[in-house]
């Protein structure tokens, strides 16, 4: 049994996870800022339909 290798290995692993971690944590962090830029979306367009409900009720087309 090679113990120093072994110690290693466990090492190793340890700071990949810990990698992982830490990019799983700042996606979430980018997931949750663009979620919130969509939720802010959102609310802007029901306030301009609230303004001007009618606003994209009705378009023109020629064939």
């Amino acid at each position: 049994m090679d113990i120093a290798g072994l110690s290693m290995d466990l090492s190793a692993i340890s700071t990949m996870s810990k990698i992982g971690v830490a990019v799983l944590s700042k996606t979430m962090d980018t997931n949750e800022a663009l979620g919130d830029g969509l939720v802010q979306m959102i609310d802007a367009a029901a306030m301009e339909r609230s303004v001007n409900p009618a606003v994209g009720a009705n378009f023109d087309m020629s064939v």
